[in-house]
């Protein structure tokens, strides 16, 4: 039986306008209510998702769960409390800061608590408004943010035409070894610590609560999801997984992220083991 689901947020479990929809909400809550535990899996910081967490019902709760920066940091959500925190290497974080600026992109740099933005564009504050709360720095270099004393955890290049990200990732094969690289949102192309990623982060939590990871159910639709895809007892794309992913889910929804394709998995995959109960 399932005891745990592991969602992404953007693309899968939240809509256009950043909130969960009335159809998600309620099969999340039947879920609930058996005991299940819902944790939000995202490239995000655990600060920009408090409004997922209080739609939810699980903010400042005890017992309940957020897996943020792609697994690159762990809260039980009262407090909260860091269980896992994994920083990046701040000669390897430079280098891809110097690296972005001749690509001329967009970079949000992330220490625990905040978001730092490099040319940061209009088309890009709109997308982020409701995200994430973006500190514009200018600076050529990290030096001052190094000075400061902040702890970076990832950094991602953002371009609006995936065509470029893509052009990107196909020259930054020395990273493959150096770091976890992962495209999402059809702009962003994401580096995070060797080692760190969803599918770690799910792995790491299951171990802190006791759980087999036979009994996770694992939701996504795009490439910074497929390590937790992989990873759960089911890995289920929504109908909207990007097509190089969806080889690796064990199940496609066929309602995507706008239709209540979380809903979905939930009353196919979960909800009929608790029947009678």
């Amino acid at each position: 039986m399932y005891r745990l689901i592991a969602s992404d947020l953007d693309e899968t479990l939240l809509g256009p306008d950043h909130h969960i929809s009335q159809e998600n909400l309620a099969a999340i809550r039947k879920c609930q209510e058996f005991g299940i535990k819902f944790v939000p899996a995202t490239g995000r910081g655990f600060g920009s998702i408090q409004q997922t967490l209080e739609e939810l019902g699980i903010k400042d709760a005890p017992g309940q769960y957020a897996i943020t920066y792609n697994g690159g940091a762990i809260y039980e959500n009262q407090g909260p409390r860091l269980i896992s925190l994994t920083g990046m290497d701040y000669g390897l974080i430079e280098e891809l800061y110097e690296r972005g600026q001749k690509y001329g992109v967009c970079m949000h740099i992330y220490s625990e608590d905040k978001v730092f933005a490099y040319n940061l564009t209009d088309e890009e504050r709109e997308f982020c408004r409701g995200r994430l709360d973006l500190i514009e720095i200018t600076d050529p270099t990290l030096d001052r943010l190094r000075e400061s004393g902040e702890k970076f955890v990832k950094i991602l290049y953002e371009n609006p035409d995936f065509a470029k990200i893509k052009q990107i990732r196909s020259k930054m094969g020395d990273m493959e070894e150096r770091t976890e690289m992962s495209c999402s949102s059809s702009r962003y192309l994401e580096f995070n610590p060797v080692g760190v990623n969803k599918g770690n982060g799910l792995k790491r939590l299951c171990a802190e609560i006791g759980l087999d990871l036979r009994e996770t159910m694992a939701l996504g639709d795009s490439f910074n999801d497929d390590a937790m895809i992989k990873a759960a007892g089911l890995g289920v794309g929504m109908a909207n997984t990007t097509p190089e992913m969806r080889a690796d889910c064990d199940a496609i929804t066929k309602h995507d992220y706008l239709h209540g394709g979380v809903a979905e998995a939930i009353e196919r995959f979960v909800l009929p083991q608790y029947q009678g109960k």
